[in-house]
């Protein structure tokens, strides 16, 4: 059972991130880690070849397009896994703060990380 000093406030956490598309890790588990992202406007294309993806919108509205099938759109508590070896692109017409649950060391390109991922803690 998590300590009350384990417990992480996203609404805290995420008045901390300020940079656009740079991951933020707040929380790690079984070779897991759960990052906080401001976003806003298009991401590059890409995929992550050997692991899915999750994200959880937690305040505003996502689009994750992906190549050769739909585009879903996400809104606040709303989750979408993409599967591994998917092309996708996620797009947020206005600023967006989403979760994403991955693999440590995942890079949020799939190949190569575009922006520092820090710790908030």
């Amino acid at each position: 059972m998590a300590a009350p000093a384990d417990v992480v406030s996203l609404a805290e956490k995420f008045e901390r991130v300020r940079e656009l598309w740079s991951p933020h890790a707040v929380a790690e588990f079984n070779g897991l880690q759960i990052k906080l992202v401001r976003v806003h406007g298009e991401f590059v294309w890409h995929k992550h070849d050997d692991t899915d993806e999750v994200f959880l919108v937690h305040r505003g509205t996502l689009r994750i397009e992906t190549r050769g099938s739909d585009t879903v759109t996400l809104h606040a508590g709303d989750l979408f896994v993409v599967p591994a070896g998917i092309e996708h692109r996620p797009v947020a017409e206005l600023e967006c703060e989403i979760l994403l649950i991955e693999p440590a060391g995942t890079p949020n390109t799939g190949e190569v990380a575009t922006a520092a991922e820090v710790p908030l803690i």
